[in-house]
């Protein structure tokens, strides 16, 4: 079986994510065959693999560092909230229903045997996996029917490292804290301490590390330094925001949606040197941009009242009317059409319209649409762009005689053009490049500009050079060769 090191956190966005891909991407380079593993994920942002199942994305980060083809083994249970206090459950790929969180909290534990499943089936083909956990394992309200931090860790006789976040300050509360809420045989899993986001001279932090190792018993393994690697961020809009500082020829707004999903599809954009993208949520700050794009939603009526209530609706009819190109995903394509059915309450039930910038109708269905797909854009700027995308949606949109926006690999139209306004269902439309480059050329060409003064690099290659970026950050900052030895002494055990 293979030897295993788990990442865990101070709390929700101190850099667990981020540190995983990183193992990953150091133990493919230093010639191991490595794979990530997270019991239970909770992230609006999903993935398709190629055989039609359902996932988080940040484990497709972690699998594409890793060398390795997305597997839903990887994340077998998956949460993808849909209230405030409900969620869909996704186990091995496929929906098992929605629950209430008191309803999963309870019938959580009968999930263990499935994740044990995906783990060892992962662990028999491997060398290495690297085990994210979520959230905080001093969550002491939670401990009971632990699956994904601690509970997991000793199921599985994983050494852990414990994250915090210098960023938000209060990092050495952060690690001690968490470490002096822990159970004694949960706190002897943890064989190391990692500060990550630090900026600034490190030798200023020496007293208190010494402090904080005599006071958890624990070493600081490593101090990472704030990167700028681009990586994708599974539940956190931080990294696309920090691309509205660079000055680009062209504007991109996308509608930052209350419950925005898969927004990992405008990555591609982000790093296309002609492309600037920045996320709205006013109407006062969508100004004049050179594109609109509407992004998916796991809540298509409820977040097209969001946009009507503040005025984001009007804002964004009024400059389609003025010709400024428009783009819906998925959810943001439903919102484009006529009207939103929802007789069965799928969502919130009832009937609504919608901005009326397609001639489309959608209804929604019980049935979950689940798929990848293959396709060659055919609307007129884009035509002839090869697309390999997925479908994750609740809805059936009927687009009657409008032209599609593709044709799908056997031939059946896909999405809707009308004018300057597009819409489609198929996440990670751009990851190919091909649609990229297209929308580039077709956007700077508007303004009197050419797509010849603007080189770009592929995003695959991109993508590889960032997972290069942060593993090199990790690896000069962290002991891996004490990770080594923790899984050494774990896996002899």
């Amino acid at each position: 079986m293979a030897r295993c090191i788990m990442v865990q956190g101070t709390m929700s966005g101190a850099g667990k994510s981020l540190l995983a891909t990183a193992l990953c991407r150091i133990f493919r380079q230093d010639g191991l065959r490595v794979a990530p593993f997270k019991s239970q994920n909770m992230a609006l942002n999903s993935y398709i693999t190629r055989d039609g199942l359902e996932m988080g994305r940040a484990q497709v980060a972690q699998a594409e560092a890793a060398g390795r083809e997305p597997d839903v083994r990887m994340n077998p249970v998956l949460l993808k909230p849909s209230s405030d206090t409900g969620s869909q459950l996704i186990v091995n790929g496929e929906v098992r229903g929605q629950y209430r969180a008191a309803e999963y909290f309870k019938m959580k534990k009968s999930l263990v045997p499935e994740i044990l499943r995906a783990y060892e089936s992962l662990a028999a083909e491997n060398d290495v996996i690297v085990i994210e956990g979520a959230g905080s394992p001093a969550e002491i309200n939670l401990r009971d029917g632990d699956i994904v931090n601690m509970g997991l860790a000793e199921l599985v006789n994983a050494p852990v490292l414990l994250v915090g976040d210098i960023d938000r300050g209060g990092v050495f509360a952060q690690l001690y804290g968490t470490v002096a809420l822990l159970q004694p045989e949960e706190r002897a899993r943890v064989v190391g301490t990692v500060i990550n986001k630090f900026r600034g001279d490190v030798e200023l932090l020496r007293p208190g590390l010494a402090m904080l190792e005599e006071k958890t018993g624990v070493p600081v393994l490593g101090v990472v330094p704030y990167t700028r690697a681009d990586i994708d961020d599974e539940d956190s809009l931080a990294p696309c925001l920090a691309q509205t500082q660079q000055r680009r020829p062209l504007d991109i707004a996308v509608v930052r949606l209350p419950r925005i999903s898969n927004f990992t599809d405008f990555s591609p954009l982000e790093s296309h040197p002609a492309l600037g993208v920045r996320y709205v949520e006013r109407a006062g700050q969508l100004g004049e941009p050179d594109l609109v794009v509407l992004p998916g939603t796991k809540n298509t009526m409820g977040d097209l009242a969001w946009m009507r209530q503040n005025g984001l609706e009007a804002a964004v009819k009024k400059l389609a009317a003025a010709g400024t190109p428009v783009l819906g995903v998925c959810g943001g394509y439903q919102m484009l059409g006529t009207a939103l059915d929802d007789p069965d309450g799928v969502e919130q039930g009832g009937r609504m319209d919608g901005m009326g910038l397609l001639p489309c109708a959608t209804r929604f269905t019980g049935q979950k649409v689940r798929t990848r797909v293959q396709a060659c854009a055919a609307a007129g700027p884009f035509a002839g762009a090869q697309l390999d995308g997925y479908e994750i949606h609740m809805g059936r949109t009927e687009r009657g005689g409008t032209p599609p926006f593709c044709l799908l690999a056997d031939g059946t139209p896909e999405g809707a053009a009308a004018g300057n306004v597009f819409g489609t269902y198929l996440h990670g439309l751009f990851d190919t490049g091909e649609l990229t480059e297209k929308l580039a050329a077709w956007l700077l060409a508007c303004k009197g500009l050419s797509a010849a003064d603007v080189r770009a690099e592929s995003h695959a290659a991109y993508k590889e050079r960032q997972y290069d970026l942060l593993a090199d950050a990790v690896r000069t900052a962290v002991d891996i060769a004490a990770v080594y030895r923790a899984m050494d002494a774990c896996a002899a055990k």
